[in-house]
């Protein structure tokens, strides 16, 4: 029985659908009846070999497609705008409307031209949203597109979350703090958010662009039907088998979440979602907590720049088949917890490793995208060709589960599917169909001997045609007679005026020309009856026999995908084992206490660019909570740094990592604060970035989290700056107790390890000789003497003069310092630090100097020669360099007296 508000929805829409359109033209008012039905999409009007758009839909996808926009008559007494695309290229505008965040209705054409000049019946048959593709030449091949709808939740503060993946057909829910609920949809690869009208105000600000939104009647979200929906779209009697039957919310969000996705692939609206496997409740505390920040910090799927290479899953992915490049991904995204199944993924990589030299490999190349496969095959809206990629695959799978062992046990079980389907598809599906069912010759010759008939009555008219003109020739004694055929009028035979008077009795008039008369025989109407629809009966009796087929193979939809699921679950970890034996990587120990030692620990993705990598320790545990490293910029400290959390996110995928030895204990988060950026959009400056972030870490780190800070309050103040710095730094080791990893070129911070329990100093060595640096990318102990800014800078083709007047001021800063406990001012003049061209050298007028002690004056010189770079001078900085020596020396010459001349006495 349907709800009050469901009753609603239904009334409006037959208004939508009565309005009165009788002032339009009758197809105007077909198309203008269909489009009230989906009024916020783009409605693809289907149109012989053309997707036609009408209106305002034609002016949107004009701009949004490049296409022409043009006038053609008037309806309503008003221009009709339209705009179209081919129906043999649509995939390819779908596409770019999708990417768009555009929706898109295909209503294509269900039957011939109707009587008194109707329009022709037209439906729509599917709706193509962000969030519920499923056609491959739409969809990512080896990414995932998930759908997700939100409802309330039972607690305040909390919101209930189903998503799946429609293509291949898993759907999983859970309840989470609303607070969360951006970062979670960004894991699961969410690309489109259901939400019910009385919730979207408050989720707008908090999801902000991340994920696109659709709104619907809050009806939909109703817990009271959610129940009984749910229950007839899975087919089953109880929901408890999907834990979800406790949770009203849960079963809200679930039932809003496949009804939607029902209906835009076309199902029925009470029909089962047989391609659905299930509901099941993930559980978030099975997780570490990869937060976006984190992802985007350690680079793990794009790069910081927004591009996908070099990153984690690049460096990673060497899968044979889409399905591992996506299984990878969300390993990736999510690593677990669970050391079971960690172990057991380990077990996998180990043998799998030992059958690298098998052809194990080989067979797992090409294969299908089982998963995707069996959901086309359940919408029926699977190609020929990709039946025949399924055949193949399928082949294949005997031979694949043969080779695997104990660890891929279950694995084994799901590639051994019915064989009765390879034989079903050799059966009926020709070696190499054309890519449409519309172009015929998809179904193999022999298997329907009407099909055959068909096809030979198309095929071999021509043949009859040019022996049958021949017989009527010699029967009727008319050389120059001709059988031919008129798309109007049919076959006929055509003689000329002068040989009328021989043409035989059975011939019936059929069409009178200027200097000649067209024919028609009994024999020539029969084949006519038979032949000139052969093609279009053909097609229509081959659609008839895939559509059996189809159903058919509806049968196995569900062991198809388990089959798919365990593809890429081998298929990944013989990627992963070939990557670790080439890459040199240990399987890493886990421990039931909080910590980390990783022995000889290199940057996964970087170790495969640079020449020679500097592999590292790294020590942290309950003694031993935070390490305060400094050294110079480009010294490698956010690069020991992320190459260790990589390799903690790594074994809690179950992989293999980069280091001689790794010892672990079980993490919770990982959270990550490196480097500088800026929110314009959402009017927050570096800083606040900076501060936003170290707030979560502090508010949410525990003591089974990993923490890699770099550069902490270097967007405010010095003194601000460190004391923030020093502030955070404490509260991490005192109260938070994580495991950290401290990165600062405040110096100061580097007594913390004098001052607090289980703070060390470790710093990365660097050299200097004659000005220049050389960066070792050593970790060693204790803090680092200097920060080697100047000498960076240097390198990076600073202009000498500048370079020189920084270490100057440096050096002036460094005075005060010593000598005041106020913060510098960058604008006041410092003492005993002269420009390098001081006034007055221009004419070799040596400036003027107050009076100085010898003393003051010998400490001048010595420091202008400490800090002058001989080996850089010009020959004019030399000079002037000389100029200056001399109005500071004390043996500097008076300017000579005019003598006394002496009279005579």
């Amino acid at each position: 029985m349907a709800s009050p508000s469901e009753n609603n929805e239904k009334q409006a829409t037959f208004q939508r659908e009565t309005q009165d359109f009788t002032q339009h033209t009758p197809m105007m008012q077909q198309y203008l009846g269909i489009k009230a039905q989906h009024p916020n999409t783009l409605l693809f009007y289907r149109m012989g070999d053309f997707y036609e758009l009408f209106f305002d839909d034609a002016d949107r996808a004009a701009q949004l497609l490049g296409i022409t926009l043009t006038t053609r008559g008037q309806s309503n007494q008003q221009p009709v705008r339209m705009a179209g695309v081919p129906v043999h290229s649509v995939d390819q505008y779908l596409a770019r409307l999708v990417k768009a965040g555009e929706s898109v209705a295909i209503c294509e054409q269900m039957g011939e031209a109707g009587v008194n000049r109707a329009p022709i019946e037209r439906k729509v048959i599917r709706v193509v949203t962000p969030g519920t593709l499923t056609d491959s030449g739409l969809l990512p091949e080896r990414e995932e597109r998930c759908l997700a709808a939100v409802a309330p939740a039972e607690l305040p503060g909390r919101v209930a979350v189903a998503w799946m993946s429609v293509a291949s057909g898993s759907c999983l829910a859970c309840d989470l703090h609303l607070a969360d609920l951006a970062a979670h949809l960004q894991a699961m690869q969410c690309v489109e958010l259901l939400v019910p009208e009385s919730l979207a105000p408050r989720l707008a600000s908090l999801l902000a662009d991340s994920v696109a939104c659709t709104r619907l009647a809050d009806w939909h979200f109703e817990a009271a039907r959610a129940g009984r929906r749910l229950r007839e779209r899975l087919g089953v009697q109880s929901l408890e088998g999907f834990e979800i039957g406790h949770s009203p919310g849960l079963q809200a969000a679930s039932c809003a979440l496949i009804d939607y996705a029902a209906r835009s692939t076309g199902l029925e609206d009470d029909g089962q979602v047989s391609y659905l496997q299930g509901i099941r409740l993930w559980r978030g505390e099975a997780y570490m907590v990869v937060d976006p920040v984190a992802r985007r910090n350690l680079e793990l799927t794009t790069t910081l720049q927004g591009e996908s290479t070099p990153t984690l899953l690049s460096r990673l992915d060497r899968c044979s088949t889409s399905a591992g490049s996506r299984l990878l991904r969300h390993r990736i995204l999510n690593p677990v917890r669970d050391l079971g199944l960690i172990a057991s993924r380990q077990r996998q990589l180990e043998e799998a490793a030992g059958l690298l030299e098998t052809n194990a490999q080989t067979l797992l190349a090409g294969l299908a995208d089982f998963e995707r496969i069996a959901t086309r095959i359940a919408l029926a809206s699977i190609r020929p060709r990709e039946l025949v990629a399924l055949r193949q695959g399928l082949a294949k799978l005997p031979g694949l589960a043969g080779h695997l062992g104990e660890a891929f046990a279950e694995e084994c079980a799901a590639l051994r599917v019915d064989p009765r389907i390879v034989e079903l598809l050799g059966q009926r599906l020709s070696e190499e169909p054309p890519a449409t069912l519309r172009d015929g010759g998809v179904i193999r010759e022999g298997f329907d001997a009407d099909l055959d008939e068909l096809r030979s009555l198309d095929r071999d008219s021509g043949q009859f045609l040019a022996a049958y003109e021949q017989r009527e020739r010699e029967r009727s004694g008319i050389a120059n007679l001709k059988v031919g055929y008129n798309a109007v009028h049919g076959y006929f035979i055509e003689v000329s005026q002068g040989q009328l008077a021989r043409i035989p009795s059975d011939y019936r008039r059929r069409q009178t020309l200027k200097n000649a008369e067209r024919f028609i025989t009994p024999e020539l109407k029969t084949f006519e009856d038979r032949a000139v629809s052969a093609r279009e009966r053909a097609l229509a009796r081959e659609r008839q026999l895939y559509e059996d087929l189809l159903r058919e193979l509806q049968n196995h939809v569900l062991a198809l995908q388990k089959a798919g699921q365990a593809v890429a679950c081998v298929d990944l970890a013989f990627a992963l084992a070939a990557r670790a034996i080439a890459s040199r990587w240990c399987k890493p120990e886990f421990e039931p206490t909080p910590m980390l030692q990783v022995e000889q620990g290199r940057h996964p993705v970087l170790e495969d660019v640079v020449e020679a990598f500097t592999p590292n320790d790294c020590m942290l545990d309950a003694r031993q909570t935070m390490a305060v490293i400094t050294g110079p910029n480009m010294g490698g400290k956010s690069t020991f740094m992320r190459q260790n959390a990589l390799i903690v996110l790594m074994a809690h995928c179950g992989f293999l990592v980069p280091a001689q030895r790794c010892v672990l204990g079980v993490f919770d988060r990982i959270f990550t604060r490196v480097g500088a950026s800026d929110d314009l959009a959402g009017g927050r400056s570096t800083f606040m970035v900076e501060m936003t972030e170290a707030a979560a870490i502090l508010h949410h780190a525990s003591e089974r989290s990993l923490v890699v800070m770099d550069e902490i309050g270097r967007g405010t103040s010095t003194y601000d700056g460190l004391a923030l710095a020093q502030a955070i730094a404490e509260r991490l080791a005192t109260t938070n107790r994580s495991l950290a990893l401290f990165a600062t070129h405040y110096f100061e911070l580097t007594r913390l390890a004098a001052q607090k329990a289980g703070v060390v100093n470790l710093h990365l060595a660097a050299i200097e000789h004659r000005g220049t640096i050389r960066f070792l990318h050593q970790v060693r102990e204790g803090p680092a003497s200097r920060s080697y800014g100047i000498q960076v800078a240097r390198l990076a083709g600073l202009p000498t003069a500048v370079t020189r007047r920084a270490t100057q001021i440096l050096e002036g800063f460094e005075r005060m310092r010593q000598e005041s406990l106020t913060q510098p001012d960058l604008f006041l003049d410092l003492p005993n630090i002269s420009e390098s061209n001081p006034p007055g050298l221009e004419t070799g007028e040596a400036p003027i100097q107050e009076e100085r002690t010898a003393a003051e004056q010998d400490s001048a010189i010595a420091q202008i020669l400490a800090t002058t770079d001989a080996d850089a001078l010009t020959p004019r900085e030399a000079l002037e360099l000389i100029y200056r020596l001399k109005a500071l020396s004390p043996l500097r010459p008076e300017a000579p007296s005019t003598p006394a001349r002496s009279h005579p006495g």
